[in-house]
């Protein structure tokens, strides 16, 4: 990271007041609350790092200037840094504490901290006008972390316990500058995180790539645009939030993407200065994107992995292939395996926490896809959730999910089918969908896909996929075994009588 570091400190020796778009300073970072320019933002960041102690130190707050400011002096302390994600549950912070063992915790929301730190010493400071408390844990490390890391990131996965990614500051700065250069970042760039900023994504690219070029990152509590919790949206205030911060980029999950077409489907109108909607994290359907293009939006889909320290390729202006991924980054190199998997090599993290040698040059995706001729990339799911019919015939679900869900009826689909004779599907409806509209739009789907994948039953879910309640990860991937287990008794009666 000493290269990004280095960037944020020239720009503000370089451009402490110089205006940037309407504003009369040059802002740095903006949230609801607080606006800092870049000679702020750097000297506050210095004497933050001065006053933090312990060298694991985790975060758990909600997105803001706070957050941003924390995250940057951990990175200049020299410290490695764990955020913590919002929307862990108790037992995931419990377990990421135990796991990571950070000697110093910072929170804006201590009961969530208190209740799993028993014995530890607390503070309470400002940052960024923010109550930030701090807790001071005296017990040590009992496992290593490889050399250089900068940043422990937990991903929650599709099963088990979180899994710590040890990830090096150049690695971070790599895809940082590599994906900067890929969509042309600029001083004049002002990015919205809309996603946590405990998100290795968002945490790239909303808001290390802009302030590396010189740019604004607007990073407001999420719940000031609209955010509900992880799994709900409230359309209005997401889309007053991208009229007041007139982003020119924003990083979006498929289900936000949702959002905003079928807001322009209604006939509402986004910000002009939107120039780049990056979206990835889940598989994305291409009549979805499609969609999007059709009202102007400018989406570009993505694909990425933690263990690759996030992007590793992604479509952009002049260089975008229709149902593709994109062309791999500079920084990384892709192959396929025999078997159709995905493999990457070139940016990798260096190990998960307590397990960190790597034996292969190359890292096993767990994605199936292929490269075409160009060069472009193809994800056409996953190699250990494709499932075998009673024909013999082979489905990968996140295609006929991906299928389903481009429809404006269908939110969320998990499909099954391992060993049975037809597929079956547990079905999140669009809440302002009828009966009679879920049906023609699965009857539609179907017409697009060949016999042995076409969904023939199918269960409406009483909620949506959430990793509030265990159905869905982070990023909005359907976490197929809690779904299945959920609903275990509506589809095996999707079988009665087969």
């Amino acid at each position: 990271m000493k290269e990004v570091l280095a960037r944020i400190a020239a720009h503000a020796q370089r451009r402490p007041t110089v205006p940037a778009l309407t504003d009369p300073t040059v802002p740095a970072l903006a949230d609801s609350e607080r606006t800092l320019d870049y000679a702020t933002l750097w000297q506050q960041v210095e004497t933050l790092a001065a006053q933090l102690d312990g060298r694991r130190i985790a975060y758990l707050l909600a997105n803001g200037c706070a957050w941003a400011l924390i995250d940057l002096a951990v990175q200049y302390r020299g410290a490695t840094g764990i955020p913590i994600p919002t929307f862990f549950s108790a037992a995931q912070i419990a377990h990421l504490l135990a796991d990571a063992a950070p000697d110093f915790i910072l929170t804006d929301q201590p009961e969530r901290i208190a209740v799993l730190v028993r014995g530890s010493s607390k503070m309470r400071r400002t940052v960024a006008g923010r109550e930030v408390f701090a807790f001071v844990r005296d017990a040590a490390p009992v496992t290593a972390l490889p050399p250089h890391t900068a940043k422990l990131t937990y991903t929650s996965g599709t099963t088990g316990q979180p899994k710590g990614v040890c990830l090096s500051g150049e690695a971070i700065e790599r895809v940082t500058l590599s994906l900067s250069d890929a969509v042309q970042a600029s001083a004049e760039d002002r990015a919205l995180s809309l996603l946590p900023l405990s998100t290795l994504l968002e945490n790239i690219g909303g808001l290390y790539a802009p302030l590396a070029n010189g740019g604004l990152a607007c990073v407001p509590d999420l719940a000031s645009c609209g955010m509900q919790g992880s799994s709900g949206v409230q359309p209005e205030r997401l889309i007053e939030a991208l009229h007041r911060y007139a982003p020119t980029s924003i990083i979006l999950v498929p289900q936000l993407l949702k959002v905003l077409v079928e807001a322009r489907a209604a006939g509402i109108t986004l910000p002009a200065s939107l120039r780049f909607i990056a979206v990835g994290g889940a598989p994305t359907s291409p009549a979805l994107i499609e969609r999007a293009r059709a009202f102007g939006l400018p989406v570009y889909e993505g694909y990425g992995l933690s263990e690759s320290a996030s992007v590793v390729s992604l479509n952009r202006p002049g260089d975008e292939r229709r149902g593709s991924v994109g062309r791999p980054l500079p920084h990384v190199h892709v192959r396929i395996a025999a078997d159709g998997e995905i493999e990457v090599a070139g940016n990798l993290f260096s190990g998960y926490l307590g397990a960190v040698s790597l034996a292969n040059a190359y890292w096993p995706s767990g994605d199936l896809g292929y490269l075409d001729a160009e060069g472009y990339l193809f994800v056409t799911g996953r190699k250990k959730t494709a499932f075998a019919t009673a024909y013999g015939r082979n489905v990968a679900p996140e295609w006929v999910e991906s299928e389903l869900t481009g429809s404006g009826a269908i939110l969320q689909a998990a499909v099954f089918g391992e060993g049975r004779p037809f597929s079956v599907g547990v079905i999140v409806p669009h809440p302002r969908a009828s009966q009679e509209q879920l049906s023609l739009a699965i009857d539609a789907t179907n017409q697009r896909l060949p016999d042995y994948a076409r969904v023939l039953a199918w269960t409406v879910g009483d909620e949506p996929f959430s990793p509030r309640n265990g159905l869905a990860t982070a990023t909005g991937a359907v976490n197929r075994n809690a779904i299945a287990s959920h609903y275990a008794a509506q589809i095996e009666h999707l079988y009665a009588g087969v």
